[in-house]
C-alpha cells in the first residue's frame, strides 16, 4: 500500500479513435478514489501526440492537456487504444514511452494500447493482453510474446486490460494495491459496479456462461475447439479430451446448438481467418494454414460459402468490422 503525502501521478495517452468507454472505465475509478476519500490520491494528465484535440471512435472529441515532454515524471502511463492503433506508432512518442519506462514507470495499454506498448518493445518476456477481437492477429505480429485471453495482465510494471469496462477492473485492482481493500470497495460501490473481475477471469465469459448454462461439456468442447485452431483435432479427440463418447459429443451439439461439432469448428476457424484477414498483412496463404487448412482453395471454398465472398476480396474491399477496441 502507498503511504505518500502527494497524489500518484498518472498519464493517459490518447490515439486516433481510441475507444471512449474503455478510457472513461479507466479514469473514472481514480476521480471516485479521491471523492470516496475526501484526499486527492491521484492526479492525472491527458496526452497526445501532438497536444491536439482527438475523436474518440465514437465521434466525441477529447482536447488533451498537452503533448509527451521527455522531462515528464509519471508513476504510470497508460496508452488509450482504438481502431487504428495497430498500425499507430509515432517515433516521438515510441521513444517518449521507452524513455518514461527506463525512468522506471509503469506502463499500460487499455484495448488495443497493448500494440503500442509492443510496437516500442516494452513487453519483450512479458504476459500481456488485448482487446478479444485483435488477440490473434497480435499473436501472429509478436509470437515471442505471450498474450492471453484474460480481462486483465498485471506483471511487474506493465499493466495491459481487455477495454471496455476491463479498464475499470483493472484499475480496481491497481487501486487496491495502492490503498488496500477498503478504499476499492468504496470506490466500486460508487460507481455501481457489483463484481470486480479478477486477472484470471477469461475475455468472452458471457459467451462461454451461456453455453455452460446449457451444458458444462458443451462450454468445455467450445473452450478445447477455441485452443485447437491452427492444430485442429478430430471429433474423436475432443470428445476424449472433455470425458465423454464422440456420439454423445454429436448430441449434445444437436440438442443445444442444431448443429454437429464439425460444424461448429468450422465457423470458429473461418472466424480466425476473418480477424487475421482484416487486422493483419498476413499472405492468404498463411492465414488459410493459421486457420487449420492445409489447402488455400479449400479454405478459399469454405470461406466464399459462409461469408459470400473470397478472401481476397474480404481484405481489399471496404469493411465495418474492425474492432473498436471498445
Amino acid at each position: 500500500m502507498t503511504d505518500r503525502a502527494t497524489p500518484l501521478e498518472l498519464a493517459f495517452l490518447l490515439t486516433p479513435e481510441f475507444a471512449m468507454l474503455a478510457f472513461a472505465s479507466a479514469i473514472e475509478p481514480y476521480r471516485a478514489a479521491n471523492i470516496t476519500t475526501g484526499r486527492q490520491l491521484y492526479r492525472w494528465t491527458i496526452l497526445s501526440d501532438d497536444g491536439q484535440p482527438l475523436d474518440a471512435g465514437n465521434g466525441l472529441s477529447v482536447t488533451p492537456d498537452r503533448k509527451p515532454d521527455l522531462m515528464d515524471k509519471f508513476d504510470r502511463v497508460f496508452v488509450c487504444g482504438g481502431v487504428s492503433t495497430q498500425n499507430y506508432k509515432p517515433e516521438s512518442t515510441v521513444r517518449w514511452l521507452q524513455q518514461q519506462a527506463q525512468a522506471g514507470t509503469a506502463i499500460g495499454g487499455i484495448s488495443t494500447g497493448t500494440w503500442l506498448l509492443a510496437n516500442a518493445g516494452l513487453l519483450q518476456g512479458r504476459r500481456c493482453t488485448i482487446h478479444w477481437q485483435s488477440i490473434d492477429a497480435f499473436r501472429e505480429a509478436f509470437p515471442d510474446i505471450k498474450a492471453d485471453p484474460s480481462v486483465y495482465v498485471v506483471e511487474n510494471n506493465r499493466h495491459t486490460c481487455c477495454g471496455g469496462t476491463g479498464a475499470l477492473d483493472l484499475m480496481a485492482h491497481l487501486i487496491a494495491e495502492d490503498y488496500g481493500e477498503q478504499v476499492v470497495t468504496d470506490v466500486c460501490t460508487w460507481l455501481f459496479h457489483d463484481r470486480i473481475r479478477i486477472s484470471s477471469d477469461v475475455q468472452g465469459i458471457a459467451q462461454h456462461t451461456a453455453l455452460a448454462r446449457k451444458s458444462p461439456k458443451l462450454a468445455a468442447a467450445f473452450r478445447v475447439m477455441a485452443t485447437h485452431i491452427e492444430d485442429r483435432l478430430s471429433p474423436g479427440e475432443i470428445s476424449a479430451s472433455i470425458g465423454v463418447s464422440q456420439r454423445q459429443l454429436e448430441r449434445l451439439f444437436q440438442r443445444h446448438l442444431q448443429c454437429t461439432p464439425q460444424q461448429k469448428y468450422m465457423d470458429l476457424r473461418l472466424q480466425h481467418a476473418r480477424r487475421l484477414l482484416l487486422e493483419t498483412s498476413l499472405p492468404i496463404l498463411d492465414i488459410s494454414i493459421a486457420a487449420g487448412f492445409t489447402s488455400q482453395s479449400h479454405f478459399t471454398k469454405c470461406y466464399r460459402e459462409k461469408y459470400r465472398r473470397t478472401p481476397r476480396s474480404e481484405r481489399i474491399g471496404p469493411s465495418m468490422h474492425h474492432p473498436q477496441g471498445s
